[in-house]
């Protein structure tokens, strides 16, 4: 009865394991013993098949193709997939030369035959009637006398693989492309954290920066007025390591001389009439951790500079009124728009203090002698106070070169003020020539050269900012090229470096000829 009852259960596949013939058995017969620690060995199962049976079977039961030919190419063997990937049954394969199915297009190239040409195992991409890609594998069998009497070759599908592959350099094609346009963009693209980097001085200058402020090294920013120290100054905290510290911007000419040093120092509770009950923080012990950014340093009086250069050389201090000392670690960062070595031959700035801050001196050119910045700051300028007032103004090509060639004594400050002015009182979208405050007055500042024509006018109205600035920067160029012999006169001519023409003629134009 248990015989009949496994027999019965023997066409529920899913409690019974599987033969090599495909035949059911029951699972109770292996798996039991074994779960119940019995050493009693499963029946064999009754099916026993021959050489050849087996043989079929396995061909069936394998996914990948298989295709088995004699010495000559013709098929002897197939395994069932070939029907999914060839169109053709095994029994339509069988007797058929590789070289006729080949001639059919039902694959190719045939790997056999080169197998059978070079007597060693090829693998080729082999392309089947309906497009698909097969990874084949050949492996030459040979008798006792070294004559190749079988050819066994095995294939998986690899479309999909292949396609990847094609879409992969056709994005590399696309980067290879694209890559010239970002450099381009990148050189446009005016803002590096509030920085305008177009200019080979700015590029330089950024650079400098940039290695800086990876040490807690002092630098001194020098400058006119308005050209922009203050951001120089928190570029330099935003990338060093005290980035997540405070960042202390005190402004020395600001500070009432009566109050300046309880505004640097703090002071303790009582210490004078009007004074917090809590006693105050001062400013440097708030710099702890982060930047102390003394702008105007000049100003600062002589009573206070003893003061400072204890703290810088020491880094304590004792509080207005206080008795105990006050540790404040951070990193300091000065700039002026006056001439320090002038100041210490007259007897108003210390010299001891000077050196302690003239660590790392960096001079931040004004805007007259970095024109090429000017396009990318106005149109900085222009979308943020487009985006603070909702507005949607554009600058003419015309206002633009006026811009360029004003000689902004006010420097980056003063670009910056008139744009917002602009933005506000400008009736319509476009800020025309006489729009500017100046005028013809901005010829008489420096130009690029004399000799150089206008841009012409867009005709149909203006264009959007960075179209303009594209516009002026290839007709500058295409003047430049044709006045000059070479791309280092072009160069020296534009104010750049002669690697900067050459990418931007390439960029415009396609060569540098």
């Amino acid at each position: 009865m248990a015989g009949d009852d496994r027999k019965g259960r023997g066409t529920d596949t899913s409690e019974h394991g599987q033969g090599l013939s495909g035949q059911s058995f029951p699972a109770d017969r292996v798996v039991q013993p074994a779960l119940s620690g019995q050493t009693e060995q499963p029946q064999e199962p009754e099916w026993d098949p021959g050489p050849e049976e087996e043989l079929e079977m396995i061909l069936n039961s394998v996914y990948d193709d298989i295709v088995i030919t004699d010495g000559r190419g013709v098929v002897l063997r197939a395994s069932r997939s070939c029907q999914r990937v060839y169109g053709r049954s095994p029994e339509e394969l069988v007797g058929q030369s590789v070289a006729e199915l080949e001639r059919q297009g039902i694959f190719r190239p045939s790997i056999t035959l080169r197998v059978l040409a070079t007597g060693t195992r090829q693998t080729v991409i082999q392309t089947t009637a309906d497009g698909s890609k097969k990874l084949v594998t050949a492996t030459p069998v040979f008798d006792s006398q070294g004559r190749i009497v079988r050819v066994v070759s095995y294939s998986r599908d690899v479309t999909e693989l292949i396609e990847l592959k094609e879409h992969l350099a056709e994005l590399q094609q696309q980067m290879g492309r694209v890559t010239p346009e970002l450099e381009h963009r990148r050189s446009l693209d005016t803002e590096v954290d509030g920085l305008v980097v177009e200019s080979g001085a700015m590029k330089r200058l950024v650079r400098q920066m940039a290695q800086l402020a990876k040490h807690d090294v002092t630098v001194l920013l020098r400058g006119e007025s308005g050209v922009g120290k203050g951001v120089f100054a928190r570029y330099l905290h935003q990338h060093s390591p005290r980035a997540e510290g405070p960042f202390i911007e005190i402004n020395s000419g600001a500070l009432p001389e009566s109050l300046a040093e309880s505004e640097l120092f703090g002071y303790e509770q009582g210490t004078f009439t009007g004074a917090l009950k809590s006693g105050k923080i001062g400013l440097i012990e708030l710099a702890h951790g982060g930047t102390l950014f003394l702008d105007e340093v000049g100003d600062l009086p002589l009573p206070l500079q003893v003061k400072l250069l204890k703290v810088i050389q020491e880094k304590t201090f004792y509080r207005v009124g206080g008795r105990a000392p006050v540790h404040s670690d951070f990193r300091l960062i000065a700039a002026t728009n006056r001439d320090l070595e002038a100041l210490v031959r007259a007897g108003a700035f210390r010299e001891d203090l000077f050196y302690r801050l003239n660590t790392v001196p960096l001079t931040i050119p004004p805007l007259r002698e970095r024109r090429e910045d000017i396009p990318g700051l106005a149109g900085y300028f222009l979308e943020r106070y487009n985006a603070k007032y909702h507005a949607r103004k554009r600058i003419d090509p015309g206002a633009l070169r006026q811009l360029v060639d004003y000689p902004w004594p006010g420097n980056v400050r003063e670009l910056e003020n008139l744009i917002e002015r602009l933005v506000l009182l400008v009736e319509g979208e476009v800020i025309q020539p006489t729009d500017l405050p100046f005028g013809d007055a901005a010829g008489n500042g420096h130009r690029m050269d004399d000799n150089l024509s206008d841009p012409p006018s867009p005709g149909l109205g203006a264009l959007p900012l960075p179209d303009l600035v594209a516009a002026y920067e290839r007709h500058l160029l295409d003047e430049a090229r044709r006045r000059c012999r070479s791309t280092t006169e072009m160069a020296s001519l534009l104010g750049v470096s002669q690697p900067t023409v050459v990418r931007k003629l390439r960029r415009y134009f396609g060569s540098t000829g």
